[in-house]
């Protein structure tokens, strides 16, 4: 085709710039995560992943697991349709309950993924309130800046975790104008976490709704799980969650007043024209946010690793994001070192890292994400650290990489 030379140059200017995406052909086997079997050609191994978003290690947890082979065994495979045409299953209804309860809300809304949930969402309550201005911050995750662009509406842009910003920004709009500000718990590039009672005060002292998302913290942080905000003591109006993440399902949602819900089930497009999950996977994200409702065990456990990883590099001086969440970025600085140093570590050590690039992070902070989770074990950590440490401090990695690494 015509059109090839571009999508071929495209691609050889990703790869010159080492932004080019590989995937690694994983299978997760039941009851060895945080090990998996690496398919590579005609060969196989087993390696451990440092860089899974399973935090506690639910995608693995016999409930959860029976609670999907249950709903699959007895409603099959697929839904059938979207929500509206014949798709709304009982485990729907159930789920959208268990996670309204969950963040004390009257209602809730499922979505196929996190990503749809904040686009379907923002987009839907940006065009219902005339004049809508939205308040979003910096460091607000794609799917949440493209229900913003898709909603049509006002929007300004605040600094990453700046009040003094927002206010200014806020107290600037016209009075009467509809407003939401919309921003993250925990952002899971950086590691770090929203001043959430702040955003919540100055948002109820301009008469904003508050739009909330809470993908890497529900299931790990506040009571039962259920985020950040909660145990923050923050309110928000609308509290977007994942069951693709710490409760190891798949899945997005949203939770607020029975009014605002119903509103965004009856006018979000990729709410409306998407067929819906099948009812293994809501089981098995049912039983996940039900257990960790009631246990700790698994919470406990992901921070025991998370302060043993932090502790070894930090000992080790190697040069980490250290935030006050259960995210760690490593800075490597470069996308080729990046590169070079994940293949080192799956080549010569057995450990799977996704090196993380622009546009996901800005140029020039290239890094690798670790992520500890319930799973793994002490030697695990100790076995990534001194990993790290013998790449950082030796010629293990091309020159022009070591040197990046060394600053």
């Amino acid at each position: 085709m015509a059109c090839d030379k571009y999508f071929t140059d495209y691609l050889a200017a990703l790869k010159a710039e080492g932004r080019y995406r590989r995937f690694a052909t994983l299978e997760r086997v039941v009851g060895r995560f945080p090990r998996a079997l690496l398919h590579e050609d005609s060969s196989t191994r087993e390696v451990t992943v440092w860089c899974s978003n399973d935090y506690l290690g639910m995608g693995q947890n016999t409930k959860v697991i029976a609670a999907a082979r249950e709903a699959l065994e007895r409603s099959g495979a697929g839904a059938g349709g979207t929500r509206n045409i014949s798709g709304t299953m009982r485990h729907h209804v159930d789920l959208e309950r268990t996670v309204a309860a969950l963040h004390g809300k009257a209602a809730a809304l499922v979505f196929s993924s996190g990503y749809v949930a904040n686009e379907g969402a923002l987009a839907a309550l940006g065009r219902l309130l005339p004049g809508c201005i939205m308040f979003s911050d910096a460091g607000n995750h794609a799917s949440m800046i493209h229900g913003i662009r898709d909603s049509g509406c006002a929007k300004q842009i605040f600094r990453h975790n700046d009040m003094a910003h927002l206010a200014a920004l806020l107290a600037a709009a016209p009075v009467n104008a509809p407003k939401i500000v919309a921003c993250e718990s925990v952002y899971s590039m950086d590691g770090d976490i929203a001043p959430l009672a702040e955003v919540a005060a100055l948002a109820r002292h301009y008469g904003a709704l508050t739009y909330l998302d809470e993908v890497h913290a529900v299931g790990i942080y506040g009571p039962g799980g259920a985020g950040v905000a909660s145990r923050d003591g923050a309110t928000f109006d609308v509290i977007e969650g994942t069951f693709g993440k710490a409760y190891g399902a798949q899945g997005g949602y949203i939770a607020g007043s029975e009014v605002l819900v119903d509103a965004v089930r009856s006018a979000a497009g990729p709410f409306i024209f998407t067929t819906s999950l099948p009812p293994a996977t809501l089981a098995a994200a049912r039983a996940a946010v039900e257990h960790l409702q009631q246990s700790g065990t698994e919470r406990e456990r992901l921070w025991t690793n998370v302060v043993r990883l932090k502790a070894g590099l930090r000992a080790a001086g190697l040069p980490f994001m250290d935030g006050p969440s259960h995210i760690v970025p490593l800075i490597v600085g470069e996308p080729n070192c990046c590169r070079a140093v994940t293949d080192r570590l799956l080549g010569e050590h057995g450990i799977y890292v996704q090196p993380i690039n622009y546009p996901t992070v800005p140029r020039g902070t290239e890094r690798l994400r670790l992520t500890a989770t319930a799973a793994h074990k002490a030697a695990d950590v100790d076995a990534l650290v001194a990993a790290l440490a013998d790449l950082w401090r030796s010629e293990h990695i091309p020159a022009a990489c070591h040197r990046q690494a060394h600053g």
